[in-house]
């Protein structure tokens, strides 16, 4: 054969072989903090009468719909720092070392993070806003990471602060939202932009909106969200009084802004003809902050979160019910770019789950996920010390063990009882000044301040006060998890199963908290000040965040 010949036969099979290969899809990540399970696609599944009755989010809504919607997502952990390592590591929080706590977290490199997998076989990474792992450090500000997009702006993260106050000023409402979006859109921008032609991207987007704290009456000024809609809507351990109505209405707010941000970036992948090669992911890391059982509680208010998928190869239009943990995300999105998930993982991939035409349970092994707690705030307890939590969670019950019953599961009560009493001014804005694994928030403030009167007293101990070392809630007769059934004689084999499936993943998994007494968390290392007299722990040191 010619030179020339070869050459040319040469060229067409290395281009023939090259079209070949499936093109890869592009990974978007919307990831809120502190959002829960809250959207108008969930009150069409839950029926009326509840919370997400009073919320608006059609694009949530569009992804769910034209993709699948998960009835039963949890996280692994309700803590911030703890839920991203599960994530990114795709593993069960309590094998992520150091990176399993919230404060003094440090990466463990031995961990394997879906991200940078991607990003060595070829994908374009970048983030915005609220991230951890490698390449953004726990310290490091909004927009210092190694991957992060943030030029255009940050206010989308405090939106109902600047909208109000641009409103305030003259501008108009729809202005003002605008502007914020603006941001959103040039941050994504800047992240597209800075890719190679064809090249396959991973985005995490990752705004604090719905992270305290938020302007008082906003869902109402800036949402038409009454607080009065939700009346005889609250759930038993959050008491049905205008304060906490108002409050639940601008959280449900600022839900919306987190909804209006992702028509952003759909309508720009739209524009840029790849909203069709993209897996589109869109969830919450834990329930909501600053309300009872919510966020740092193993209960589903606190762990339960909205999850919608599109995306090419995705079989849509589909409400499926299969228990999912996100840390089953991790190599869903490695599985989804071609590559093997590494066998350390304990989550599994999603892929033939999304696949699949059915609806309801798809996959009967899927009828338990694990969800745990350590250490938060570092100095929510005197000495540093967590609240060292385990459950499972099954389709007809939730087991949690409390491991240290003797500590006080939302942080020690600082100055409650004392001469200087945290005021409500303290109470909303402070999130340490007691009580320190629940968010400042106006709900908080209620709850510390109604503590002694006789109508709610044993609700305030129902929320912050000491628990038993085994729950067990039947969630056939009990889905809102009220009622304590461990000690039941009834439940007694009920309780003796769940237990042994709960310990058992832990053994099995290498969990540090059943080694030496927990003795990895009990000793956590510490260092820096703290300058406040009033909280014993001061005393002792901090750590680094």
């Amino acid at each position: 054969m010619k030179p020339l010949l070869l050459i040319l036969v040469s060229v067409h099979i290395a281009a023939s072989a090259h079209a070949a290969e499936p093109k890869r899809p592009n990974i978007l990540f919307a990831f809120a903090d502190d959002w829960g399970r809250y959207a108008s696609a969930y009150a069409k599944l839950d029926g009326p009468g509840t919370l997400s009755d009073a919320v608006q989010t059609p694009n949530f809504d569009r992804v769910a719909r034209e993709g699948v919607l998960f009835r039963q997502a949890f996280v692994s952990a309700p803590s911030c720092t703890p839920c991203r390592s599960a994530i990114l590591s795709g593993q069960h929080f309590w094998r992520t070392g150091r990176a399993s706590i919230l404060r003094g977290a440090i990466w463990d490199y031995s961990n394997p993070s879906y991200a940078l997998m991607l990003g060595e076989s070829g994908y374009h990474l970048g983030e915005t806003y609220k991230v951890w792992g490698p390449g953004t450090p726990n310290d490091a500000p909004y927009g210092a990471g190694k991957y992060a997009y943030e030029k255009a702006g940050g206010r989308f993260n405090k939106f109902s602060t600047h909208v109000t106050a641009m409103v305030a000023q003259g501008q108009p409402l729809a202005a003002a939202k605008n502007a914020i979006y603006d941001e959103v859109r040039g941050n994504f921008n800047d992240f597209l932009a800075a890719r190679k032609p064809g090249q396959p991207f991973c985005y995490w987007f990752g705004p604090t909106t719905t992270h305290r704290k938020w302007m008082n009456g906003s869902g109402k000024k800036l949402w038409g969200i009454d607080p009065d809609s939700l009346k005889g809507k609250m759930p038993p351990y959050l008491p049905d009084v205008p304060e906490l109505r108002e409050d639940f209405a601008d959280y449900l707010g600022e839900a919306q802004a987190v909804d209006a941000a992702l028509g952003v970036l759909l309508a720009r992948l739209a524009e840029i003809g790849e909203l069709d090669n993209t897996v589109i992911v869109i969830s919450g890391d834990h329930g909501a902050p600053g309300f009872g059982h919510g966020k740092c509680n193993l209960y589903d208010f606190g762990a339960r979160v909205s999850l919608a998928i599109r995306g090419p190869g995705v079989s849509g239009g589909r409400v499926v019910d299969d228990l999912i943990t996100l840390p089953d995300l991790a190599p869903t999105f490695l599985e989804m770019g071609g590559l093997k998930p590494p066998a350390v993982m304990t989550g599994r991939s999603l892929v033939n789950l999304l696949r699949s035409t059915k609806s309801g349970q798809v996959e009967p092994a899927r009828d338990a996920v694990y969800i745990g707690r350590e250490r938060h705030v570092e100095i929510a307890r005197a000495d540093y010390l967590p609240y060292p939590q385990r459950a499972i969670r099954t389709h007809d019950f939730l087991y949690i063990i409390n491991f240290r019953p003797d500590r006080w599961p939302l942080g020690d009560p600082y100055r409650l009882d004392g001469p200087n009493p945290p005021t409500v001014a303290e109470l909303t804005e402070e999130t340490r000044v007691t009580f320190p694994d629940d968010d400042a928030s106006p709900t908080k403030a209620w709850f510390v301040t109604m503590r002694n009167d006789p109508k709610w007293k044993d609700h305030f101990n129902w929320i912050y006060g000491k628990r038993p070392r085994e729950e067990l809630y039947d969630l056939k007769s009990d889905p809102q998890q009220t009622k304590n059934v461990a000690a039941d004689p009834r439940y007694t084999a009920a309780r003796a199963k769940m237990e042994a499936r709960l310990t058992g993943e832990l053994a099995r998994t290498g969990d540090p908290r059943l080694v030496d007494d927990g003795k990895f968390y009990e000793t956590p290392p510490m260092s820096g000040p703290v300058n406040d007299p009033d909280i014993p722990a001061a005393k002792k040191g901090r750590a680094k965040k």
